[in-house]
C-alpha cells in the first residue's frame, strides 16, 4: 500500500482500539469524565473540533477518490473482459480493482468510525453528567426526608408536652401547632418537588443508556462487516502469492 492508504489503516485500526476500550463495560461514565477532566485534555479540548473537522475532510476527500477508482477499474476490468487480453493484463487489472476496492473499505470505515467515536465520547459525557445529577438528586431527597421526619417527631413530641397543660397557655399551643404544621406542609412540598425531579433525571438517564445500547449494537455489526472485509481481504492476498 503507499503511504497515504498506510496511514488510514493504521487510523482505522487505532479507532477500533478506542472504541473497544471507551466501551468495556468495567469503566464508568463518571471515570470517564474525570478522565476527561485532566489538564491534557482540557487544552487538548480547544482544537478538537478543528481537528474534527479536518479528518473528516480528508477521510471524505479520499473516500470520494477511492470510488472513482473503484469506477475507473470496473469498466477496464469488463472492457478488458469483453477483449478477451493476455491473462497477466487481465490479472493486472483485477489487481488494481482489488486495491482500489480495498482503499474504499478502509476510507468508508475509518470515516464511520470516527463519527462513532465521536458520538461515543458525547454519550459518555452526557451520562456521566446525568449520573452525577441523579446522585445529587437522591442526595437532596434523603436530606428531605429526614428532615421532614425530624420535623414530624418534633411537633409529636410537641402536642404530647402541649396536651397535658392548661388552658392558660392553648393559644400559646395552637399557634405552635400552626407553625409546625406549616413548616412540615412546606417540607412535604419540598420533598414532593425533589421527588419529582429525581425521577425524571431517571427517565433521563434510561434514555441516554437505551441510546448507548443501540450504538453498541450497531459497533458490533459494524466489527462482523469488517472481520468478513478482513478474511476476504486476507484471501485474495493468498490468490495473490499464489
Amino acid at each position: 500500500m503507499t503511504f497515504q492508504w498506510t496511514a488510514v489503516a493504521a487510523f482505522l485500526y487505532g479507532e477500533i482500539g478506542v472504541i473497544l476500550v471507551l466501551c468495556l463495560p468495567f469503566i464508568s461514565p463518571l471515570r470517564w469524565q474525570k478522565i476527561f477532566m485532566f489538564p491534557l485534555w482540557s487544552k487538548m479540548a480547544v482544537f478538537w473540533n478543528k481537528m474534527f473537522l479536518t479528518i473528516i475532510v480528508l477521510l471524505i476527500i479520499l473516500f470520494l477518490d477511492a470510488i472513482r477508482e473503484v469506477r475507473k477499474y470496473s469498466s477496464v476490468h469488463v472492457s478488458e473482459k469483453a477483449a478477451n487480453v493476455n491473462s497477466s493484463a487481465f490479472d493486472h487489472i483485477q489487481m488494481k480493482l482489488f486495491r482500489s476496492q480495498r482503499n474504499l473499505y478502509l476510507s468508508g470505515f475509518s470515516l464511520f468510525l470516527w463519527l462513532v467515536l465521536r458520538r461515543t465520547v458525547t454519550l459518555l459525557t452526557q451520562l456521566a453528567k446525568e449520573m452525577a445529577s441523579h446522585a445529587a438528586l437522591e442526595t437532596q431527597v434523603n436530606d428531605a426526608t429526614e428532615a421532614a421526619k425530624k420535623y414530624m417527631a418534633e411537633n409529636e413530641r410537641l402536642q404530647e408536652a402541649l396536651s397535658g397543660k392548661g388552658n392558660g397557655k392553648k393559644k400559646e399551643s395552637d399557634a405552635t401547632e400552626e407553625k409546625l404544621k406549616e413548616e412540615v406542609e412546606h417540607l412535604k412540598a419540598e420533598l414532593q418537588k425533589t421527588s419529582n425531579a429525581f425521577h425524571k433525571a431517571k427517565t433521563e438517564v434510561a434514555a441516554v443508556k437505551k441510546q448507548s445500547e443501540g450504538l453498541r449494537r450497531e459497533y458490533d455489526h459494524l466489527m462482523k462487516k469488517f472481520e468478513q472485509l478482513q478474511q476476504s481481504l486476507n484471501k485474495a492476498e493468498d490468490k495473490k502469492d499464489l
